[in-house]
């Protein structure tokens, strides 16, 4: 599998400028040395199974205000591992401080963070099943909970980063292949930490289903 360095996200509008986000499809240095499938950049891949411990979250209704400020993607990290479940990488040395916009492509399941324009952190991801897929659009985070416990199920969903107010979040997950959410996306623990560190109520999350914008292009969401 690859992520290859020149495509990435396109994103979306609400009513006006549609939907388009990031693809993110590396060049692998080496061949996985695993035979268990690595299938986080197939195209082709079937839906993800629905996982041992559904993840949702409750309802809790918060308006942050939302930026709608254009940015340009000026770098796309360099990853020449092979990007698998679990595989995460994180690099914001000597980049700016700036706008967080965080981008998740469920075709290529892969949830790219974007600061100042440049890619400072990119995992494989999990996410929603056939019961309860992952909805696309532009999403505000309206809460952040380091030790989020779901009354719903009543599972740890550990540094949860909420998108919408019937349950959907990104929280820290084992993500492996074949594993599946009830609407939410699951990312390793330690990328999941870093994430919330750097995050703010309003900050955008845009999620697709297969859109790619080139490097260099203007993205608006909001």
């Amino acid at each position: 599998m690859m992520r290859i360095t020149g495509g990435i996200l396109a994103v979306a509008g609400f009513a006006v400028l549609g939907l388009m986000t990031l693809a993110l499809i590396r060049a692998v240095a080496a061949e996985p040395v695993s035979a268990e499938p690595l299938a986080a950049m197939e195209r082709d891949m079937v839906p993800a199974a629905i996982s041992a411990v559904p993840e949702s979250i409750e309802p809790e209704p918060v308006s942050p205000v939302i930026s709608d400020s254009p940015f340009v993607v000026k770098r796309i990290l360099q990853i020449d591992e092979p990007f698998v479940h679990g595989y995460y990488k994180w690099d914001d040395e000597g980049v700016p401080d700036g706008e967080i916009v965080i981008t998740v492509d469920l075709k290529a399941e892969s949830l790219s963070v974007f600061r100042d324009g440049y890619e400072i952190g990119a995992a494989v991801i999990k996410f929603g099943d056939a019961l309860k897929p992952t909805p696309t659009g532009v999403f505000p985070i309206t809460q952040k909970s380091k030790d989020h416990i779901s009354n719903i199920y009543d599972v740890p969903m550990p540094y949860m980063l909420r998108l919408t107010n019937d349950g959907i979040a990104i929280h820290a997950a084992e993500v492996k292949w074949g594993y599946g959410t009830r609407g939410c996306i699951g990312v390793p623990e330690e990328f999941a930490r870093r994430l919330f560190e750097q995050v703010r109520l309003g900050d955008r999350v845009i999620v697709t289903n297969g859109k790619m914008l080139d490097l260099g292009e203007q993205i608006v969401a909001g």
